[in-house]
């Protein structure tokens, strides 16, 4: 495991799980997001559905099945950040053990144009101070 700026615990519901018995692959999307929401909430202090941005790529790996019953953390690092985009890194772990990987880059967006913008400087400066960049 490496570094990471922050975590999240995460609920395994019943209603995540598939045939096999262990939660769904596309159920992973949704604990990145759950995670997603908390960091912003935490490094800016606001909630994501106040925040103009949109989810521009998505990709996981996975490493092993998550179960009904598995503590379940989130980790996120935000290793860069680019004029317009903030790609995050995402760490899956089930009872400690690494369970998927992936990363996603959100793009700020002016919400009159849906046009990319660049991100604030507060929002940089919040960041940076968070991520320790």
């Amino acid at each position: 495991m490496t570094d990471y700026a922050f975590e999240a615990d995460v609920d395994v519901r019943f209603r995540d799980l598939d045939t096999m018995g262990h939660v769904n692959n596309a159920v992973y999307a949704t604990y990145f997001e759950e995670a997603r929401v908390a960091y912003f909430r935490e490094a800016l202090d606001t909630p994501l559905h106040e925040v103009a941005t949109v989810l521009a790529s998505l990709e996981i790996d996975f490493h092993r099945p998550v179960e009904l019953g598995d503590d379940v953390t989130v980790a996120i690092r935000v290793p860069e950040l680019g004029d317009s985009s903030l790609p995050m890194e995402y760490e899956v772990r089930a009872d400690g053990e690494v369970a998927a990987t992936g990363r996603s880059v959100q793009v700020v967006v002016d919400r009159e144009s849906g046009s990319s913008r660049s991100i604030p400087d507060e929002w940089r400066e919040r960041i940076a101070a968070f991520e320790g960049l």
